[in-house]
């Protein structure tokens, strides 16, 4: 029985329902009313007091609640969009804006241009509190203004559709032995993070590199790691291949052109985040959570051991750091009843995954562009290694495409490109010099010379005078000599024998006789077989390989 009288609400219910289902003046009403007090120990009088609504609900507001009584409520609505937009428009950085005091005496003292014109409040029509309910009330509050719209989630349909990469700190800063320093900038590099992570299963592939900071060149070469095959991989993870697309930040990598260049001959489509405050109250980037989500992990299960045995170097940690990704990957998948891996051998491309090309390929499409001058004497040192490039492009403006992982060099000139040019030694040793082959410009040039040297303008261009006068030829003296005989103590008129002729043809075509094709050996061998003089010989050769070609005469 309830102690004190108190009767329960459940009772009085029942017995108010019984109670109306008899008439007014119907004795059973009475026996109900005792036996019921009786029951709780209550008189009669509280147990009608509690029948005629003590427990009773009642309206908790006033009849007229959210209708505004000094203006209409088009009008007051008015009132709350203008605060609320003042209170965006004045919202900074750290999310600081006006109050709606503040606003209000704007209003009442200045007013505000709007769309529809110039609007001014009248002093004493409206309160900040008022105001404020009424915000509330109507959903303008700032509160639900600056609230973001619902983020949309995604998952791609089959394996490596779309892979997530990005790079962040590691906890450990640095390590003992940092396996390259760069005299230029102070201190040790920094231990960065790299990472992707399949969009469809969540398998990560991560890896630690010594950066000073986030430089397209250690991001190819991680990028080429993770798509390349691991057939050496210790842990046996068969992730890999190239994605169809790659999702990252707009940092450095991603505004580098060499990785845009280098994405689009791998087939990958690149797609960056946008920028912060690019689209109105949704934050952008916020998909990053696949990737950032291994990162969490393994500085919170993983680089956390560190402060019991840290990695001396870096090939260390990256091994360290790939036993951890393997039993990470083998892991839960996000909502799926089986590991991440499986997951995502289970859906991979109907076709096969593809494959990755070879490191020597992947660094010609790793280049740089570069505008140059080539010196006069065809050399040109690109980052402290000289080159030597071809006759033709002496003193020309061209574009030169070095690799950032390679020592080749193109060289591109009117859209012909030449190369590859590889590195050479230093100036040419005194009394060894020797000149170049000439190129198709000056055998160009030199034709035109000739062909200027033997031009005549007629007199009669420049004194206006149409005759000609006729000179009378005189006989040439005749006047017996005896021909010169050489000595020729040099063998520069002929050559000694078969020998020193074949060396003195490969020496003047620059090429060795025995690379030539048959007709050419053959060409040779009867020119030697009717003469060994030197002259006829050596024109003989320049007409048959003419300068300016492949085995032309330099």
């Amino acid at each position: 029985m309830p102690a004190g009288g108190a009767v329960p609400t459940e009772a009085l219910v029942t017995l108010r329902q019984r109670l109306a289902a008899l008439p007014a003046r119907h004795p059973e009403r009475t026996t109900l009313i005792r036996s019921t007090a009786a029951l709780y120990a209550v008189s009669r009088a509280t147990l009608y007091r509690l029948l005629r609504g003590g427990r009773r609900p009642h309206a908790a507001h006033r009849a007229d609640q959210g209708r505004p009584r000094s203006m209409s409520a088009s009008e007051i609505e008015r009132w709350c969009e203008i605060v609320a937009a003042m209170k965006v428009r004045t919202t900074n950085r750290k999310g600081r804006h006006l109050s709606t005091v503040r606003i209000l005496g704007l209003l009442v003292e200045h007013g505000v241009d709007t769309p529809d014109g110039f609007m001014k409040l009248a002093p004493g029509r409206l309160t900040a509190s008022t105001l404020n309910r009424h915000l509330r009330r109507l959903g303008y509050d700032h509160a639900r203004m600056v609230r973001e719209p619902p983020a949309v989630r995604f998952q791609a349909a089959q394996a490596n559709a779309l892979w997530h990469f990005d790079m962040s700190p590691s906890d450990l800063k640095q390590i003992e032995v940092p396996p390259w320093l760069d005299h230029d900038r102070s201190g040790a590099p920094m231990l960065m993070l790299f990472s992707v992570v399949d969009d469809r299963s969540g398998v990560a592939y991560q890896e630690y590199r010594c950066v000073y900071g986030e430089d397209v060149e250690s991001a190819l070469r991680f990028l080429f790691n993770a798509m390349a095959r691991k057939e050496t991989d210790e842990n046996g993870s068969p992730f890999g291949g190239i994605p169809a697309a790659l999702y990252l930040d707009n940092g450095p990598v991603a505004k580098s052109a060499v990785f845009g260049r280098v994405m689009e001959s791998l087939g990958v489509a690149v797609t960056t985040h946008r920028p912060a405050g690019s689209d109105g109250r949704r934050t952008t980037a916020r998909s990053k959570g696949k990737v950032e989500r291994p990162f969490r992990t393994v500085k919170e299960a993983h680089e956390t051991l560190y402060h019991f045995h840290r990695p001396e170097t870096e090939a260390e940690a990256n091994r360290w750091l790939a036993r951890f990704i393997d039993s990470y990957n083998r892991g839960d998948h996000r909502i799926e009843p089986h590991s991440r891996i499986e997951d995502w051998l289970a859906h991979l491309p109907d076709d096969g995954l593809r494959e990755m090309c070879g490191w020597d390929r992947f660094c010609a499409f790793a280049r740089e562009p570069e505008r140059r001058v080539v010196a006069l004497d065809c050399r040109m040192t690109i980052a402290g290694v000289t080159y030597e490039i071809d006759p033709e492009f002496a003193g020309e403006t061209v574009v030169v495409w070095w690799g950032l992982f390679d020592q080749e060099l193109w060289v591109e000139c009117e859209d012909r490109r030449s190369g590859p040019f590889l590195p050479v030694g230093g100036p040419i040793p005194l009394h060894r010099y020797r000149k170049h082959r000439k190129s198709r410009r000056e055998v160009k040039a030199e034709r035109v010379e000739d062909l200027a040297r033997r031009l005549a303008l007629p007199r009669a261009a420049l004194s206006g005078e149409a005759d000609v006068v006729m000179a009378e030829a005189r006989p040439p003296l005749s006047v017996p000599v005896r021909p010169f005989r050489d000595p020729d103590p040099f063998g520069q008129l002929s050559f000694a024998n078969l020998l020193v002729a074949r060396r003195a043809i490969a020496e003047a075509i620059r090429l060795p006789l025995a690379t030539l094709p048959a007709e050419d050996r053959a060409f040779i061998d009867a020119l030697l077989a009717r003469t060994l003089a030197r002259p006829e010989v050596l024109a003989a050769v320049r007409e048959r390989f003419p300068p300016g070609q492949r085995g032309g005469v330099g």
